[in-house]
């Protein structure tokens, strides 16, 4: 339109209506509700109206996702859980993991398995591989909700071998490598659904069948069982019934010899906070070597000999202050709260060892069952820095 008013805006009626309609209900006071107000007025301030006129939007689009972590979600009355493998040269121990870990009783569509293979020159990725494809088949009987497998490498060129990666010089580079694996894993794969993670090693020999429910049943925000050696060729019928990480040796003279494995697990004493503060904070104290003599109560040693006594007690729990790794229960909203595997020196701790300082700090509780038995590959270590101790008896007294 041209001439006079070409730009004036015209409406109906109808509209017209519609704006005061809008001015109406978006009127109110010209000052802010919280302005001062004459005092001794006692009225409520008047607050603008607002109205929206649209309907509500509804969008439905396959990249929003919500979530709710207040409902982790079930299977048939399961809770969700999640078993986290980390792996290195481990293909000599693939096919005894997955047997063990088919014969585990908790229901299988309620399982989620991830694994992180990193740093291997045995084949271990190969072997994981056909392992997962065998038990994630249509025709398996066995198969678990999902598997994953995550391949991430660091670099880590230490020797698989007994006498390198157990020595005590090789303790700080070694933990902290492993607890920067299991961060990697623990973040590629822990879910929203998920309620609990269990973290297993692959080179365990033997367990109890319902070894997840049997520590789920604690309600504990971690805990762990105890932990025994033994060789492959050794198989005793009392092993399902039990849970402390021990072994079975053959000694020289032909002997059977039963031990205790895995002195990670421990109860801190007053030797081991002494040496603490006198330790420089970067230094990571490796428990079992001679080197740090804490004298720290080990969860081992405080189980019964006697097996009948064990199966009586299987189920009372010990405080602790520092896990092991070998089989961890975790409430998975502990990870999420922040609570991981230090790959530095907390509270000169690393590794599981940190994360259950790290978890002490926040105030969640870390336990132990001296009395239940999983059993570990014999690796043939030394005593370390218990050996000829006249109080590592002492700690069993402290149970029962």
């Amino acid at each position: 339109m041209d001439g006079p008013g070409a730009n004036t805006c015209h409406v109906s009626s109808e509209q017209e209506s519609k704006l005061m309609f809008w001015r109406f209900l978006c009127s109110g006071p010209s000052d802010s509700p919280t302005a001062p107000r004459i005092k001794g007025d006692i009225s409520p301030p008047e607050s603008p109206e607002f109205h929206n006129a649209h309907e509500p939007l509804i969008i439905e689009s396959p990249t929003i996702e919500y979530v709710n972590l207040d409902n982790a979600s079930c299977t048939e009355g399961e809770d969700r859980i999640l078993i986290l493998t980390p792996l290195r040269d481990a293909a000599p121990y693939m096919d005894r993991y997955f047997r063990l870990l088919s014969e585990l009783t908790y229901l299988h569509r309620s399982i989620d398995l991830a694994f992180l293979v990193g740093d291997s020159k045995d084949g271990t990725l190969g072997a994981l591989q056909d392992e997962v494809k065998r038990l994630q088949s249509p025709s398996s009987p066995f198969r678990f909700r999902s598997a994953m497998i995550i391949e991430k490498d660091f670099g880590d060129n230490l020797s698989q071998s007994v006498e390198e990666r157990h020595s005590f010089k090789a303790q700080g580079t070694r933990r902290k490598g492993i607890g920067r694996a299991r961060n990697y894993l623990l973040y590629a794969a822990l879910r929203p659904e998920h309620r609990w993670v269990y973290w297993r090693d692959v080179d365990i020999v033997e367990n109890p069948v319902t070894v997840i429910e049997d520590l789920m049943k604690h309600d504990r925000d971690i805990i762990v069982p105890s932990e025994r050696l033994m060789r492959l060729s050794i198989v005793l019928s009392s092993l399902i019934v039990l849970l402390d990480i021990w072994f079975h040796r053959t000694g020289k003279d032909g002997k059977e010899i039963e031990g205790r494995y895995d002195y990670n697990s421990w109860q801190e004493s007053w030797r081991g906070c002494r040496l603490r503060s006198k330790l420089d904070k970067d230094t990571i104290l490796a428990e079992g070597y001679k080197e740090y003599r804490t004298h720290r109560s080990a969860l081992n040693w405080m189980a019964y000999d006697d097996p009948k006594k064990r199966l009586k007690h299987l189920h009372d729990e010990v405080p602790l202050d520092g896990i092991g790794g070998v089989n961890i229960l975790v409430k998975a909203d502990v990870h999420r709260a922040g609570i991981n595997f230090p790959c530095y020196a907390f509270e000169n701790q690393a590794d599981t060892e940190g994360f259950a300082a790290m978890a002490k700090r926040a105030g969640y509780g870390v336990y132990g069952l001296p009395n239940y038995v999983v059993w570990h590959v014999d690796t043939e270590e030394k005593e370390g820095n218990l050996k000829g101790r006249k109080d590592k008896k002492k700690a069993k007294s402290d149970v029962g």
